[in-house]
Parts: C-alpha cells; structure tokens; sequence
C-alpha cells in the first residue's frame, strides 16, 4: 500500500497542504491526474473545495468526484486519490451512500496512492469513533477503511485554555480506551503524517505523537517502525 495520513491540512503558517508538499510528491512519484473526494465539506461547496485543493496542488490536474457522471468507473478508473478534510460523520455517510467503500479498499491494496488528511485521514482507521467531529449527520456504520489496525485521532493536542472545564483529548481517548481496551489509537498533532509504504508504518514530521492502548499512552517519533499496527 502507498498512503499519506495527514493530520491537518495547514500548520503553522504554511498555505494550504504547503507544509506537505514534499511528501506529497513523494507518493505521487510524478503522477499528475487525481481524483478528489470533497464529500466531508459542509459550509463549503464540493465546487469550491475541490477548487482550493487544485490551487494548492498546482502541478496537478485535480477532478472532483462529485463531477462524474459514474463516481465508480471514475474511481475504478483513478491513478491516485486525495480525500480531504471536514466531517468525518458527513464524509463517511456519503462514502456509503455511494457505495464507495469497498472499491476505495481495493484501489488500495493495489497500490494506488492514497492522500488523506483530517477526516480523510480519520476513515483510514478500524472506524471514525475517535473523530473530532461533532455527528451531525449518521453514516451506514463506523466502520470505516480499515487499512490500519488501529485508531486514528489527527490534529491531537492535549492543550486545555485556562478555565475550561470540558474534558481534554486524553480525557476523550481514555473513554473510548476503556470500552475497547485492545484496540489502539494513533494520535497525530499536526504538521505531523502517517505515512504506509509497502508493509511498512511510520510516522513523518518533528513533532511526537502517541499511541493510546487500554491504561498506556507513549509517545511515537519518526524515529520509530509502527507497522505492528498494520
């Protein structure tokens, strides 16, 4: 498999998906037709997304799925797909309504590759239950792409404002680690990715992340070999 997990789209005062562009050209290995899946944008129109990512993806001919008069042949037809970021609940509720689960799968697996970030990247776990977002609308299932064997949780930050009294992200993790005490969560703060080449898991960016499992939590760096969670 060839995938890029990113957990934002900006960080820091970068332009849009700017702070990626070399790992973004390192999976894409020159290819220049993509297909973008803009279905997790609400307040914007899949027009416009798609738009903003082909002005930040100059060297390359985006076409939005929604476009296509067969969403399926195009995506069966895809040298490469990018899926960016929004709801995750409304992302995955239009996968399924689409019938697009399984095919994104399959492309997959047969080393096409695979751009995420946010709720793009969010769905490349076991189900979206460690999302950011709020559910505003219900998908078929959960259950999401599984092309890891964990939990994804993007834009991690563990930052609490001075005099909020709502649970932190560790607080949110722990719930879900107490419910379902074997499976992990890869937490990724952004300007980090997760990058899948071949049979093999790591993680891009200075930053550290964390892997969250049952009562532990440690940290990750690119440093570390994490295919044990493919």
């Amino acid at each position: 498999m060839n995938i890029l997990m990113l957990s934002s789209s900006k960080y820091a005062d970068h332009p849009y998906l700017g702070y990626a562009q070399g790992w973004i050209s390192d999976i894409l290995e020159g290819q220049k037709d993509l297909l973008f899946i803009p279905h997790a944008g609400v307040t914007v129109s899949w027009d416009a997304y798609t738009e903003k990512v082909q002005q930040a993806l100059s060297n390359t001919n985006i076409r939005g799925i929604h476009t296509e008069k067969n969403p399926n042949q195009a995506l069966g037809r895809a040298n490469a797909i990018l899926i960016g970021g929004g709801n995750t609940f409304r992302l995955l509720h239009e996968l399924y309504k689409n019938d697009l689960i399984d095919l994104i799968q399959k492309k997959i697996q047969h080393n096409t590759p695979y751009i995420g970030w946010s709720a793009g990247s969010n769905i490349c776990g076991l189900s979206i239950c460690t999302t950011n977002d709020m559910p505003i609308i219900e998908p078929a299932s959960f259950d999401s792409l599984k092309l890891i064997n964990a939990q994804l949780n993007p834009h991690y930050t563990n930052y609490t404002p001075k005099g909020h009294h709502g649970e932190t992200r560790d607080q949110r993790i722990a719930e879900f680690c107490t419910l379902n005490p074997i499976t992990p969560v890869l937490a990724i703060p952004e300007g980090t990715a997760l990058r899948v080449k071949g049979n093999k898991l790591s993680m891009l960016g200075s930053k550290e992340g964390y892997v969250f499992h049952g009562d532990s939590k440690q940290a990750i760096s690119s440093s570390d070999d994490l295919s044990e969670y493919l």
